[in-house]
């Protein structure tokens, strides 16, 4: 679980304040929120609210969740039998940006036809990172998914799907292939596997397609933009933190921002180090090129040391030097 922390500065808001706020919430949120993500966007604002009278106040004001609606789950395809491992082995929570992306089709009523949607998942930052929608359910349209997706796809390391045939053929191997994304498949009859993908999907149809009637292909195409805009950049996510897909980016952009200045920073201070036992070991060996004649022209003099012990004395300031004075990291 990704543990986040803000500092706030907080306050018990009047009851009219904080009825004002929650409607507001709910609302441009497209009535999905329940208690918990009401008082997380509560607490951005910096109110203070527990979930027990943000549920009295939703309850004054008639607000359901849409989560209360029945979900109608469609029948699975067939499978097919291609024997790809599953690379991804449930490994949800990735460190990674594009070294798994996930995916999977769902149906939705167009007019009076079946249509279908495809969505890419980026399990970094639970991001919807390519979508389309089309009337077949077959490879161009998970090609189209992927032609949606921001930036280079060979940044894409890894593509988990369940075994349905639309994912695993010789167009999509060729696709997959030609950016150099390697291929995981759930292992048959383990839903679980794809986990994510299907979790995306139950949030979509509860949040999204159970709420409106779609007119046409154009239509559904309009409103999928703009419930994927608002689902990375305005919808809070109990998996990151309650962070939005792209404020979580961005927060692990900023820390890696700042790991690469405190190394930057370490190396500056090392190469200083460095450069003074670089100098004091120069200084050290001039010492040496001008007392060691004299040591030797008076070799066992009275009121000088014999070759023997200088040669032991004087070495270990140069073994010294020479194992901590090499190459700067």
């Amino acid at each position: 679980m990704r543990k986040h922390s803000t500092k706030l500065t907080e306050s018990k808001p009047n009851e009219d304040d904080l009825t004002e706020a929650i409607v507001e919430i709910f609302h441009i949120n497209r009535k999905v929120y329940g208690t918990r993500k009401i008082k997380a966007k509560l607490q951005e604002r910096g109110l203070i609210a527990s979930r027990r009278r943000i549920g009295r106040i939703m309850k004054e004001q008639s607000l359901v969740s849409t989560y209360t609606v029945t979900q109608f789950k469609p029948h699975k395809t067939a499978c097919n039998e291609e024997k790809t491992a599953n690379k991804l082995e449930r490994e949800f929570d990735q460190a990674e940006a594009k070294r798994f992306v996930v995916s999977d089709l769902t149906y939705v009523k167009v007019g009076h036809r079946w249509h279908y949607i495809c969505v890419l998942i980026d399990l970094f930052d639970r991001e919807i990172i390519g979508h389309s929608v089309g009337p077949h359910k077959d490879t161009a349209l998970v090609s189209r998914a992927f032609a949606t997706v921001e930036g280079d796809l060979s940044q894409i390391q890894w593509f988990h799907t369940e075994r349905e045939s639309e994912f695993k053929n010789h167009t999509m191997d060729q696709l997959l292939g030609t950016f150099g994304i390697g291929r995981s498949i759930s292992k048959k009859g383990c839903p679980y596997d794809n986990a994510v993908a299907e979790a995306t999907y139950k949030v979509m149809k509860t949040e999204f397609i159970y709420q409106m009637e779609f007119r046409n292909l154009r239509h559904l195409e309009l409103e999928l933009y703009d419930y994927v805009n608002w689902f990375n950049r305005y919808r809070v996510h109990g998996s990151l933190g309650y962070l939005t897909p792209v404020q979580y980016r961005q927060e692990a952009l900023k820390k890696l921002s700042d790991l690469m200045l405190t190394i930057q920073t370490h190396n500056k201070k090392s190469r200083i180090v460095w450069e003074s036992l670089l100098v004091l070991k120069t200084l050290y060996v001039l010492f040496l090129s001008y007392s060691l004649p004299i040591l030797v022209k008076n070799n066992g003099d009275a009121g000088f040391p014999t070759l023997d012990s200088v040669a032991i004395i004087y070495s270990l300031p140069l073994l010294l030097f020479h194992f901590v004075v090499g190459e700067p990291s």
